[in-house]
């Protein structure tokens, strides 16, 4: 498992592997938020969500709808809420549509290099390889 960023001309781009697609969409996650330079607080903090859980449901046509789907999520947290999301417990259910049931840690943004505007679905394809899948994806910066 794991992630590197890739070159491209504009934007940032992730390659990320893993044996399954669960582990898959958590590398992404953990890939999105080292490319912004995301960073949590130590100290539980002061904000009111500090600790607390979420519970992640989401839909999408297909593997790559769920994927964009669910990094959005996570950036829309970390925008609109301060938060980052730390998920466990994600499983990903293949069907029409495919469903994403997860939970996620609240945890308070600190700090936060360079903001993400957005996933995209740019030459986005989800692959079984030998080893299990992988992804490029590329964020509009």
């Amino acid at each position: 498992m794991g992630y590197r960023e890739v070159p491209h001309t504009a934007d940032w781009a992730l390659h990320v592997w893993a044996p399954d697609l669960p582990g898959l969409f958590l590398e992404a996650a953990r890939g999105m938020y080292a490319l912004a330079g995301a960073q949590p607080e130590e100290a539980a903090g002061t904000h009111e969500a500090a600790g607390a859980a979420r519970r992640l449901e989401i839909q999408g046509a297909d593997a790559e709808s769920l994927l964009v789907a669910f990094l959005s999520e996570l950036l829309y947290a970390q925008e609109q809420e301060n938060l980052l999301l730390e998920v466990s417990d994600l499983q990903i259910l293949p069907g029409d549509p495919w469903r994403l049931i997860g939970t996620a840690k609240l945890r308070p943004l600190h700090r936060l290099v360079k903001a993400i505007k957005a996933v995209t679905f740019h030459n986005l394809a989800i692959r079984q390889t030998g080893q299990g899948y992988e992804t490029e994806i590329v964020f509009d910066v």
